[in-house]
């Protein structure tokens, strides 16, 4: 077999790597990290820091640490509108359609079409309302 050549048996995941059971005591870490983040939040909102860096810096390190995962988990565990929010927050569908209004608008106002940004972005704005009160009657409804 040639260096280059890997054996039929290798795989990318292994299988014990992809089921691990759920870590005991990760609470211990998760709830002051989830403290030091709000509070990361509220400092920023209460100095006037940049908003966007705070924000992105808040996101990215949530998303990498797993607070945010362990955040929503916990909010659905609230019985009858927790499930309900972490199915809001996890509509792909709203994020695509928010991430493309703000790639389109980026490159209208660059050619001089401001007003027609603005009209573009509240019937975006209208269409994901529209859409996330449909979500939670269908879900309430059922």
């Amino acid at each position: 077999m040639n260096s280059e050549q890997q054996p039929d048996n290798h795989h990318i995941f292994n299988e014990e790597e992809i089921i691990q059971p759920a870590q005991r005591g990760a609470w211990k870490w998760m709830l002051p990290l989830s403290i030091v983040l709000a509070a990361t939040v509220y400092a920023a909102w209460y100095f006037n820091w940049h908003a966007k860096a705070v924000t992105t810096g808040v996101v990215l390190f949530a998303t990498i640490s797993h607070v945010f995962a362990w955040v929503v988990s916990i909010i659905a565990l609230i019985p009858i509108i927790g499930p309900l929010i972490v199915k809001v927050l996890s509509i792909g569908l709203i994020w695509l359609l928010n991430a493309i209004g703000y790639l389109v608008s980026y490159v209208a106002i660059k050619r001089g079409y401001s007003k027609d940004v603005l009209t573009y972005r509240a019937v975006t704005i209208a269409l994901i309302t529209g859409i996330v009160i449909g979500f939670v009657l269908s879900s309430l409804l059922s």
